[in-house]
């Protein structure tokens, strides 16, 4: 028996690559079958064709659907090459595009937490793959996996506190891209800070956010030589509209600001959700501050992740790819009913549970659709809850977990 056991283990890689093909080529198969548009993706294309053809970005009107310009001037510059294939190929193309970056992601989130098996890769992806963040990540030819592909390649290249001089790169890129990720920066800074306070040097935290300072910078500087009226304009204007995005109480907004819209029933929770994402920012980063500190860097990244989704105005179902991480960490770490619990959240498709659609009949909903609605922001307060229960100190100590 011992003989044959190294045979037995070189087979678990090749089966593992197997069943995660077959299980994206039934994705594939799946999304055909439902006839998806990729409506993002086509806005993207519109969005490279007028940077091409010099036209006014944020005055675009995109698809049947009129869907504006909404992220910043450099997005639309990285998207001009899109404009160059014809439709069928481009969706083709985003589609295998998207997989192999899901596999990325989920490579990078298992270095994350210390799982470094690579037919686990596989296994991990070819179940991903159908949860519904991913799912419509890939309908609508959305970017949520590249972006989260740059914040963690950055963010797992060294340990805790690590630095070299491409640190912060592609924290700045996906800023640059998208504001969100720009909160990775921000938890880096304060956590420099705070190891000076306690009498650290804080230094390589400092440096690394400066680096994502200075991508960030880097690219929109580019992007405002070349597109100098439309960068005006972003950073003036449309930057403070979060209306252009779309209604805040749509049941596939799940961040504070939807939450509170569809409980209070109006579309506008304006000074409420300003108190109550300021104070949610607060506490989502002092977690997060404080297991980077105790160089627990997973529950650092998963706990800003979470915060992030949970503050911005918007947080689409597609923007919670970070669900990955969190159930891998989750699990490797010995919360198993955590783990499961968030994994049926995000495989269950559960906002699409309540009515939604023509009318905005999300602004009265009531009883077990209300909380429904809520599954992706109240599974991520959880998950911060459960953070700090799990960090060293009054809170409690962190269950370790031998990947």
């Amino acid at each position: 028996m011992p003989e044959i056991a190294p045979f037995t283990a070189a087979r678990r890689a090749p089966v593992a690559l197997g069943v995660c093909l077959m299980s994206f080529a039934a994705f594939w198969a799946a999304q055909r079958a439902a006839h998806v548009s990729m409506v993002d993706l086509m806005v993207y294309r519109a969005e490279g064709a007028a940077v091409r053809a010099g036209g006014d970005l944020y005055a675009l009107r995109a698809t049947t659907a009129r869907l504006p310009t909404t992220y910043p001037p450099f997005a639309a510059l990285l998207f001009t090459p899109l404009s160059l294939p014809d439709t069928a190929l481009l969706r083709t193309l985003a589609t295998a595009g998207n997989l192999a970056l899901l596999v990325v992601f989920v490579r990078l989130s298992l270095k994350l937490v210390g799982h470094a098996r690579v037919r686990t890769v596989w296994w991990v992806a070819g179940a991903a793959v159908w949860c519904e963040p991913v799912w419509t990540t890939v309908r609508y030819g959305q970017i949520n996996l590249l972006l989260a592909v740059l914040v963690l390649w950055d963010l797992t290249r060294r340990p805790a506190g690590g630095h070299d001089r491409w640190s912060g790169l592609g924290l700045g890129l996906a800023a640059a891209v998208k504001l969100t990720p720009a909160l990775f920066a921000v938890l880096l800074l304060v956590t420099g800070l705070a190891d000076r306070l306690r009498g650290g040097r804080g230094g390589p935290w400092l440096r690394h956010a400066r680096g994502a300072a200075v991508a960030f910078a880097g690219a929109t500087l580019l992007t405002a030589a070349v597109l100098p009226y439309d960068s005006w304009r972003f950073w003036t204007r449309m930057v403070f509209r979060a209306s252009r995005v779309g209604l805040p109480e749509d049941t596939g907004n799940q961040a504070l600001r939807g939450i509170l819209a569809r409980l209070l029933h109006t579309p506008d929770p304006a000074a409420l959700w300003a108190a109550g994402a300021a104070v949610l920012a607060a506490l989502g980063l002092a977690v997060a501050v404080r297991a980077e500190l105790g160089g627990r860097r997973a529950w650092a990244v998963c706990s800003c992740a979470v915060t992030a989704l949970l503050v911005s105005p918007v947080s689409w179902t597609h923007h919670w790819v970070w669900c990955v991480p969190l159930v891998l960490l989750l699990w490797t770490r010995g919360h198993r009913a955590a783990a499961l619990g968030t994994l049926l959240v995000f495989w269950s498709y559960i906002p699409w549970w309540v009515p939604h659609g023509p009318g905005r009949p999300e602004l009265h909903l009531s009883g077990a659709p209300l909380l429904l609605s809520a599954g992706y922001g109240a599974t991520g307060a959880l998950f911060l809850a459960l953070a700090r229960a799990s960090l060293p100190g009054p809170g409690g100590g962190e269950v370790r977990v031998k990947p």
